[in-house]
């Protein structure tokens, strides 16, 4: 999600919806992806990690595949063009509509406060709404007549 001079890369644990973010003033690079990747092996622990990621260049660069690898982190990367099949775009989906959506913040600070009331509130103002939307049920259309439409 980005905000205007803000950046914030985010992690969703797919089991247990705890959000890790990465937030910045600049820009998201592979440096903020290593530091997103350093503040997850902590929380995780010695339990093995698995990071889905998509296909942006400063996710595939070495400096992220070494950091991964030091840290024992592995990334699944998913096909170009899939969002359905990452959680966490789902999570901004709703973050966006949640702040954005028909509202008007007059200036960026309380633009700034919204996100981060939402992002606060996932476990618990939004959990139920949460629940389902991060569901693991993925759409894909492997398969699929083109005549039965």
């Amino acid at each position: 999600m980005v905000g205007s001079g803000t950046t914030c890369l985010g992690a969703l644990n797919a089991v247990t919806h705890e959000l890790v973010t990465e937030i910045n003033t600049t820009y998201i690079t592979a440096t903020s992806v290593c530091a997103l990747l350093h503040t997850i092996a902590r929380r995780a622990g010695s339990v093995p990690v698995t990071l889905v990621l998509d296909n942006a260049r400063y996710q595939r660069c070495v400096l992220v595949q070494d950091a991964a690898k030091q840290l024992g982190i592995e990334l699944l990367f998913l096909p170009s063009y899939s969002p359905n099949l990452n959680l966490i775009e789902r999570l901004w989906k709703f973050v966006k509509k949640d702040v954005l959506n028909s509202r008007h913040h007059q200036d960026f600070k309380r633009f700034q406060s919204a996100i981060d009331g939402c992002l606060a509130d996932l476990p618990t103002k939004h959990r139920e709404k949460l629940a389902t939307l991060l569901a693991h049920n993925f759409q894909t259309w492997n398969n699929v007549s083109l005549l039965g439409a």
